[in-house]
């Protein structure tokens, strides 16, 4: 099989990371694996990894990404591929707008991966207008089913993302090398209580609890709030309003912010307890589930993909949504008394590698 994914970008992100798996997949079952994007700084990991990535403005929301139409179709017919795969609605719809001069036996099968909650619209609905869809969660499937009952049923096909338990091995320990070379950048986090929250630095992340949650709590434990992940540029305000935050709180001194890290699993393993308190509904919740795998307790809303992890993995971690009284107890609970969580067996990576491979092979053969 020849395969083309098309994503925004390759810096950072789920997706992203989705990205990079399956094609590696592809690439030790023997097949040629292409992926178009912006470009970005995880391109040189998915080149040495047997991959080909073809750079190509096919990220900006704005109608100059309509003069990408052509050099897309060009590349599409070039390549002959046997199937394309778009994972963001940008892409998508620059791909459906490619695939329309080209006869359509000679058109590969599209695939579309839905990874989130959109704002339900017209431009949303294109990641429905696929061959095959994909969604990454129940909780997706439902959104689709929702919103978008044009899209058959039997055209959905629901593969959870997945995580490789070899790189978060239940019970994992930083080496004392990490942790040298961390509390030298960072001595206040020495002998604190560690509540992470990781995600991109946006309003919907839930920082705002995460600093009502530290203030409630710092008189009684040594908690340190730790806030991984950077900001966009169109984000600094955002960013600097929650450092203003910090210091209205008089949480100078129990909160850091320690960009984004490509070492997430320390971070993780590290940990006492990683939150989810995202504003809107996760469609799937990687981290969490990272941390549940390392054996780090997760607390999360009771919504969306989380839940779903949470459900299976650590019920304990499951806090009703937006009710931060209740997450106080049950974060209060876990501090007495800790509850590490049993290894995981549910959501692995060769499982959403083998499902997705396995569609696009039946997808190819059904053409």
């Amino acid at each position: 099989m020849k395969i083309i994914q098309l994503v925004p970008a390759l810096n950072s992100g789920g997706v992203e990371r989705g990205t990079l798996e399956i094609a590696r997949a592809l690439v030790a079952a023997g097949h040629e694996s292409i992926v178009i994007s912006d470009g970005g700084r995880m391109v040189a990991q998915l080149e040495a990894e047997g991959s080909r990535h073809i750079q190509l403005p096919i990220h900006r929301k704005s109608l100059s990404s309509l003069w990408q139409i052509r050099p897309l179709r060009k590349i599409i017919q070039q390549e002959r591929a046997d199937l394309l795969h778009v994972r963001s609605r940008i892409p998508a719809w620059l791909t459906h707008l490619a695939l329309r001069k080209i006869a359509s036996k000679d058109r590969p099968v599209l695939i579309s991966t839905v990874h989130g909650f959109y704002s339900v619209s017209r431009y949303s609905e294109i990641m429905t207008r696929a061959d095959r869809v994909i969604a990454v969660s129940d909780s997706v499937v439902e959104y689709i089913h929702q919103n978008y009952p044009a899209c058959p049923r039997d055209k959905i096909t629901r593969i959870y993302r997945g995580i490789n338990p070899s790189e978060f091995p239940h019970g994992y320990q930083p080496s004392n090398l990490w942790w040298q070379k961390t509390l030298a950048e960072f001595p206040e986090l020495e002998h604190k209580i560690w509540l992470t929250l990781p995600g991109r630095i946006t309003r919907l992340k839930g920082h705002e609890a995460l600093l009502q949650l530290v203030a409630a709590l710092k008189d009684r434990f040594a908690v340190h709030g730790v806030i991984i992940g950077d900001a966009h540029e169109k984000k600094q305000a955002y960013l600097a309003g929650l450092h203003t935050r910090v210091e209205q709180l008089g949480l100078a001194d129990h909160v850091t912010f320690v960009g984004h890290r490509s070492d997430i699993r320390e971070w993780l393993a590290a940990s006492d307890i990683v939150l989810s308190l995202s504003a809107k509904a996760e469609t799937f919740g990687r981290t969490t589930l990272e941390a549940i795998s390392v054996g780090t307790s997760a607390v999360g809303w009771n919504r969306g993909g989380v839940a779903e992890i949470l459900n299976r993995c650590y019920p304990q971690g499951l806090v009703e949504a937006e009710n931060e009284d209740e997450l106080l107890r049950t974060v209060e609970q876990l501090l007495s008394n800790p509850q590490p969580p049993a290894p995981v067996h549910d959501f692995q990576l060769t499982q959403m590698t083998d499902q997705t491979l396995a569609l696009y092979a039946e997808m190819i053969t059904a053409k």
